[in-house]
């Protein structure tokens, strides 16, 4: 598939290098941040009335997985509202590029400019999962520890040091952002080469430069690029370009792949695993230990998470992949190639989400009207929605849309995984096809039973 520049087309150029669209925007999710957070803490504490939790964990959520990162990739980075307070602080302006901003403005640490932070902190979250999803005091203390990390660290460093090295969120977006058919990319790199000001970077009269810390002219993955178009308003060549392009081909991309984004894909695999068992599975003494933190049995159930995401599932694909090597007689390749057939797997694990997702979306969805007729739990009823009634939404398509999201993300993962093998030398691409489709059997055990 060719490239199509979407910015060629003068509306959507007008609509992107205006800043007001997404600061409207912004502000209103900036306002419904604030309101979510204070529902968790002083409306119901019933989770499935409560309006953080329907509407971060049920409307946001799945919108998220279903519709923005498989059609955006970071797309919601673009308008999350979480860094906004402490980023107008840092600039000293809402909206133009001009003020003088306060705070430190230090790098950040050198050593910890990966995702191993990000991945620690997803760790976290997928441990606490089940208290986090269900009651809302638990959500909204998450939410504002994020609002605060941010602001804090934004006056400590650089940008948006919270969103590129510690967002739990921000890490998988920035994962799966690899599958979207949608980027922004320079459009002849020769312009920027001779280009010595780098305006696109540190900004101008037109606005900030890259609040993600990235030279445009660098970008080869959508990874660490925010979609936040800084780098299209300054840009005195108009060198800079959204393009739609064939989903997916950031995986074929043999520079930039690193070990913390590898263990990125293995990471969210595990905690796809353990959020269906816990929340879709049978087995009520799996639920109760993920639900008692702090007790004997969460601690072995949080140390199992962690050790199927960071240990079992890296350390037996590592395995398949040496036996697959050992097999043909070329380990040395095969040890080369772990990094690079693990960045086969981002399309069975987005699909995985995808899959765990459907199942929670629409079997909650009828929540959506009576949490907002009743925000805080006063008793109103707005729009005359407090009356609806539960019900699970498509419950007999579902099970069918599941197998198809599981099927396509194998399908996906194999057709990535055989030309990853041929990119690197990689003589047996059966071995981690295999494990991507024992993974998927499991996963359809675990959602459909």
């Amino acid at each position: 598939m060719a490239k199509v520049e979407l910015t060629r087309f003068a509306a959507v150029r007008a609509i992107l290098r205006s800043r007001w669209p997404q600061l409207a925007l912004q502000a209103v999710l900036l306002g419904g941040l604030l309101f979510t957070i204070l529902s968790g803490l002083l409306g119901t504490p019933v989770g499935s009335h409560n309006f953080g939790i329907v509407y971060v964990w049920i409307a946001w959520w799945g919108s998220l997985i279903l519709v923005l990162i498989p059609l955006l990739g970071r797309g919601w980075c673009s308008v999350c509202p979480i860094p906004l307070p402490g980023e107008w602080l840092q600039r000293g302006a809402v909206h133009g590029p001009s003020g003088k901003g306060i705070g430190l403005n230090l790098r950040w640490p050198r050593r910890l400019r990966n995702i191993w932070l990000q991945n620690a902190a997803f760790g976290l979250v997928a441990m606490l999962s089940a208290v986090i999803l269900t009651q809302p005091a638990a959500t909204a203390w998450v939410l504002g520890l994020m609002l605060v990390a941010a602001l804090a660290l934004s006056l400590v460093f650089e940008r948006r040091a919270f969103c590129r090295y510690l967002c739990p969120v921000g890490g998988f977006i920035g994962l799966y952002s690899q599958l979207a058919p949608v980027e922004l990319r320079v459009k002849d790199r020769a312009i920027c080469a001779g280009h010595t000001e780098k305006t696109c970077y540190t900004g101008n009269g037109e606005g900030y430069g890259c609040p993600w810390q990235v030279f445009p002219a660098s970008l080869a993955k959508n990874t660490a690029c925010g979609l936040c178009m800084e780098c299209l308003r300054t840009c005195p060549y108009d060198n800079l370009a959204l393009n739609l392009r064939a989903p997916g081909v950031d995986l074929m991309q043999p520079t930039g792949r690193r070990l913390d984004e590898a263990f990125k894909s293995f990471v969210m695999l595990g905690s796809a695993v353990a959020y269906s068992a816990v929340m879709l599975g049978p087995w009520g003494g799996l639920k109760a230990a993920a639900y008692g933190v702090g007790s004997p049995a969460w601690l072995g159930y949080a140390l199992a998470v962690l050790a199927l995401a960071f240990g079992l599932l890296p350390g037996s694909f590592y395995l398949t992949v040496i036996a697959g090597g050992a097999i043909r007689r070329s380990l040395t390749t095969a040890r080369r190639a772990f990094v690079p057939l693990a960045y086969g797997l981002v399309p069975l694990g987005l699909a995985a989400w995808v899959a765990f997702s459907l199942s929670f979306v629409f079997a909650n969805a009828s929540y959506l009207g009576p949490a907002l007729a009743d925000p805080l739990g006063g008793g109103w009823n707005l729009a005359g929605l407090a009356g609806v009634s539960w019900r699970p939404l498509m419950s007999g398509l579902v099970p069918w849309m599941q197998i198809g999201a599981l099927a396509g993300g194998l399908a996906w993962s194999s057709g990535a995984t055989r030309r990853i093998a041929v990119q690197t030398g990689y003589p047996a691409p059966g071995a981690p096809i295999a494990f991507s489709a024992a993974l998927t059997m499991a996963l359809l055990w675990l959602l459909l039973g």
